[in-house]
């Protein structure tokens, strides 16, 4: 497989991408720490340029998974080339080596990529002195790669110009026989070792080898190291090589090497097309039989050589299309090579498993027959091995020692002694002895046999004579072996077929895993806020936290759009927390608390179990500049203005699953998650209370009998005593116990008054008084806090009736809210004349305490008429830039997205903020369901964490508290019960298969205890 740019690619590449010179650069980032991507932007055009140490160039079009945080690197490269604009993009000399220049005179900045050996990226200024290099070394004694030494660009090999035919005859004499002229040609050339085999192959001279005799050619072949037939094969040295004559095939070879010539040029001058070579393997056959192929990309070109244009390829419009797809498909190429390479070993293992039956039953049949052959021997020659019975007998009776014994046979056979002749072996040691045994009637002509099956000739063999046994009952002995061989073959037969039934089930049930878990491995698309704590609201709003200070800034500098509310927990150290808001609708109180619980959960308030309190406020309320003085560490933000306080939320959690849906899918589960009325809400607590109920009912056997097989608490095994109950119940049971306390409950939190309302019996009851409505949002009392915690709430948007009510309210509280405003001004406004009072001179002093008694009962209206009667110059260019100051502070309060500070943000962070279209997240949200049905076709699974409240619709959901379990352990319990379930179908069981273990663990907040119903019985 290609894996790097040769010459022939960086001339195409260098030629394609001189459309990128003029455009600017956006930002800088890095995949790993040989690849960088450079986005760049003209007008209206992007472009994403990708550079990989010593290996590749070109554009991109794919979203490549980028480090969260930039490498010292990238960071270095960022500071000189931002905002530079690109001037140049040229290859060093027909060297391996491309540079690009940004920027003009003494603030251009170079970037050089070395695409040979290990490779390397070197930062470098105006005069090529290097600021920074991703790879130091020295080459030699006098070259050095280093910071702050200047890069050498004379080492770069430069055109050599045509080759005339002088030259090219000396090249060729001075060559070695048994050369092939590929490597001979490919040193003093510079067109690259691919465009020297397509004009070989075009000419005929592709298995050309140096001509010489014999045993100069045999010498050159001692002299040189042995290699393998590949790369014999490779360079042209097998059996098809033919002499090049330099007299016939010289000119061929001139008018091919012109011909890389006029492909070079080409090169240089107009973009070429891409192309990826192919190559076609046959997938393991089907069980209908059929037979598939699987087309592997090897390699990729900016043109299609004649080497290659027997094998399977794809046309791309550009070389640098051709490459990105190359490079971008090659994770997709992996997973099928794999899973080919699973399918074989599978059905590898069965043809094993099916050989060795084969032979087991080969080997028995083959004991039966040489038996029963023996067994007939032994009858057919009975005189012959009775008296050679009787003759050890004998021996052995006179008290022979074994050594004369073996005389005694050696003698008698020297006299032609026909028993004697028949032995070849004594095993006194076991009282046997080895007899070779002839079939007495195979002398006899064919017509004086009998037409008997029996009467058929046996080959002559060793048999083994037991001395304690006459010759009919060593013949019966072989006759039971063979019984029981035959017996033995028929266990084997029927053990077989069953073996090789589970065998080829078991095979079968392995290739259909292996195929299901790569179709969604390539199915799966990791969207983009998986890097980051997440959930879909139960409202449908994508909620996004950071998992640590780089995170935390990333997602408020990036991703945070001015519609979007940001959510923190009172406590240091907590994960900043946003909720997508793409509609700029005011988003609803159940998703603020829900965005809470995370805040709340993902901070050390998990561990130390403390339920604390989380706030929320509008984003362009965060900012990054601290007060004078102070420092604002890495993830830490300022919040100015009014903090809206949630209500303390519980620190529940859930662990779900939500499925991709097919786009003819869509539409069934569209507005699961939305706003919903009160009426709405107390349905699904009904139905999921009738669901909690039926759970109880159906796993109330099992509950008795581990009640009554356990009396003793064990938190290690999970058995709990009488008096006790499993954690599996524990959880469910007191919130359902909680809830049914208060069955028509309802607390609704008004947003600007933060008056806490509850509805019980059709009756409401305010929880606030009058004095308390002036609080921020959500500011409730410490009483008020405690029966929070204890009373289960469904939060809701207001009734459509009330919204009027609710509408006069807040134009009120917004006269009352300006007035206390001015009167706030005007009090800081005398605060500040009482400081610039106690700042002015010594002789002043008196004279400012006058004024302020005389004009103390003036207000503020009056002192403005009367200036303006006055017309005094000094003090109206004081009233002016008060009035400016009063009226950039209402404008900011009016229209924050145009604060000085905002519109300087906004500058200087253009390249980071998230460009995605505002609908892209609706869109992708409505993709992903909790709740599958039968008819949706479902493309992979994605695990979820989420406060529990947000999950109770969810098909597959497990609780999690702060506990004492690890986090790895709780996942593959979650994911066992999730398989197990009786409505999980076969689908959905294949795709939880394909759900990564560490993808389930990786979002649960800390230790934790795992609660569900009849999570007992998956412990046992």
């Amino acid at each position: 497989m290609k894996t790097r740019f040769n010459t022939f690619d960086i001339i195409c590449g260098v030629t394609e991408l001189q459309k990128l010179v003029g455009m600017r650069v956006n930002q800088i980032y890095d995949i790993d720490n040989k690849t960088y991507l450079i986005r760049l932007q003209q007008s209206e055009t992007k472009c994403v340029l990708l550079l990989e140490s010593g290996t590749r160039f070109h554009t991109t079009s794919f979203e490549w998974p980028k480090n969260v945080a930039p490498s010292g690197f990238t960071m270095k490269l960022r500071k000189h080339l931002k905002n530079k604009r690109l001037e140049k993009l040229e290859q060093f000399g027909i060297d391996r080596i491309v540079g690009f220049q940004f920027g003009t005179g003494e603030a251009a900045y170079h970037v050089i990529l070395e695409l040979y050996d290990r490779g390397n990226i070197i930062l470098a200024d105006h005069e090529l002195t290097i600021l920074n290099i991703l790879r130091p070394h020295t080459e030699g004694e006098e070259v050095r790669f280093a910071v702050r030494e200047k890069y050498p660009t004379n080492r770069a090999k430069e055109c050599g110009g045509k080759i005339t035919e002088e030259a090219l005859r000396e090249i060729l004499n001075n060559a070695k026989p048994g050369d092939n002229l590929r490597r001979v040609l490919t040193p003093v050339l510079d067109c690259g070792p691919a465009v020297i085999e397509h004009i070989l192959h075009k000419n005929d001279l592709a298995n050309s080898c140096i001509a010489g005799d014999s045993k100069a050619e045999d010498d050159a072949a001692d002299n040189q190291p042995k290699k393998n037939r590949k790369q014999r094969k490779k360079d042209g040295e097998g059996s098809n090589s033919q002499p090049f004559n330099l007299e016939t095939d010289l000119p061929r070879l001139i008018a091919a090497l012109k011909e890389a010539d006029e492909i070079i040029q080409n090169a240089r001058t107009n973009p070429s097309k891409g192309y990826i070579i192919q190559k076609k393997e046959a997938k393991p056959i089907q069980e209908d039989g059929t037979e598939e192929f699987f087309f592997h990309n090897i390699e990729y070109h900016p043109a299609l050589l004649a080497q290659h244009k027997d094998q399977p390829y794809k046309e791309f419009e550009t070389f640098m299309a051709a490459v990105d797809e190359f490079y971008s498909t090659l994770e997709g190429q992996k997973i099928d090579m794999k899973a080919m390479h699973q399918e074989r070993e599978a059905l590898k293992k069965l043809s094993n498993v099916k050989k060795d039956h084969a032979k087991r039953l080969e080997e028995l049949s083959k004991v039966q027959e040489g038996d029963k052959q023996k067994a007939e021997l032994i009858t057919r020659n009975q005189q012959l091995v009775d008296n050679a019975i009787l003759a050890m007998r004998s021996a052995i009776a006179n008290q022979m020692s074994w050594t004369d014994i073996h005389e005694l046979v050696k003698a008698a056979q020297a006299n032609a002694d026909p028993v004697a002749k028949t032995i070849k072996q004594l095993k006194l040691e076991i009282n046997h002895v080895t007899l070779f045994l002839q079939d007495p009637y195979r002398g006899y002509e064919e017509d004086e046999a009998d037409e008997n099956e029996d009467d058929e000739f046996l080959p002559s063999m060793l048999v083994d004579i037991d001395l304690g046994l006459s010759a009919f009952a060593n013949a019966r002995k072989y006759y039971d072996q063979k019984r029981n061989a035959a017996k033995k073959e028929q266990r084997t037969i029927d053990a077989s077929e069953k073996a090789l039934k589970s065998a080829e089930k078991k095979t079968q049930q392995t290739l259909k895993e292996v195929r299901t878990i790569s179709t969604i491995s390539k199915a799966r698309k990791v969207y983009w806020f998986e890097k980051f704590y997440w959930f879909i609201s139960s409202e449908n709003y994508l909620v996004i936290g950071g998992r640590d200070g780089q995170q935390n800034e990333l997602i408020v500098k990036r991703y945070m759009r001015p519609t979007d509310i940001y959510v923190h927990a009172e406590i240091q150290g907590a994960s900043s927390v946003i909720i997508r808001n793409p509609t700029g609708n005011e988003v609803p109180p159940k998703t603020l608390l829900e965005a809470g619980t995370m805040a709340i959960s993902y901070s050390v308030a998990w561990d130390a179990k403390v339920v604390t309190n989380a706030y929320w406020v509008k984003s362009e309320q965060v900012s990054k500049t601290a007060p004078t003085g102070e420092y604002l560490t890495t993830g830490s933000f300022m919040i100015r203005g009014k903090k809206n306080f949630l209500p303390p939320c519980h620190l529940i959690m859930g662990l779900s699953l939500l499925f991709k849906l097919e786009d003819g899918s869509i539409e069934r589960h569209r507005g699961e998650r939305r706003v919903r009325t009160f009426d709405e809400e107390a349905a699904i607590y009904k139905l999921n209370q009738l669901e909690i109920e039926n759970e109880k009912l159906e796993s109330v056997q099992e509950e008795e009998d581990i009640a009554l097989d356990n009396d003793s608490d064990n938190p290690e095994t999970g058995e709990k005593s009488e008096k006790g109950k499993s954690n599996a119940t524990s959880d469910s049971e007191s919130d359902s116990d909680t809830e049914a306390q208060f069955p028509d409950t309802h607390i609704k939190i008004e947003h600007d008054t933060g008056k806490v309302t509850v509805k019980t019996d059709q009756k409401l009851e305010s929880l606030t008084s009058p004095q308390e409505e002036k609080k921020e949002p959500f500011e409730i009392s410490k009483k008020e806090e405690q029966d929070t915690e204890e009373a289960p709430y469904i939060v809701s948007s207001l009734p459509p009736r009330r919204k009027q009510q609710s509408a006069a309210k807040k134009k009120k509280q917004e006269q009352e809210r300006k007035a206390a405003d001015q009167r706030q001004q005007q009090q800081q406004r005398l605060q500040d004349d009482e400081r610039k009072a106690s700042q002015v001179k010594r002789g002043q002093r008196g004279k400012m305490k006058k004024i302020k008694s005389k004009y103390r009962d003036q207000d503020e209206e009056e002192r403005q008429m009367r200036m303006e009667i006055l017309k005094s110059a000094g003090p109206n260019k004081a009233k002016q830039a008060t009035d400016k100051q009063i009226e950039d502070e209402t404008q900011t309060k009016k229209y924050p997205n145009k604060s000085q500070e905002a519109r300087r943000q906004q500058q200087e962070e253009a390249e980071d903020l998230d460009d995605t279209p505002a609908n892209a997240d609706v869109e992708m949200l409505d993709s992903l369901t909790g709740q599958p049905v039968d008819e949706d076709e479902l493309l992979f699974a994605i695990p979820i964490v989420a406060p529990y409240q947000a999950l109770q619709n969810y098909k597959y959901k497990v609780k999690l508290t702060p506990g004492t379990g690890k986090r790895g352990k709780a996942s593959k319990m979650a994911l066992l019960m999730f398989s197990k379930d009786r409505a999980c179908t076969q689908r959905e069981k294949d795709l939880l298969k394909g759900v990564k273990e560490e993808a389930l663990a990786r979002n649960i907040p800390g230790k934790v205890k795992l609660s569900a119903p009849q999570l007992q019985k998956f412990r046992k």
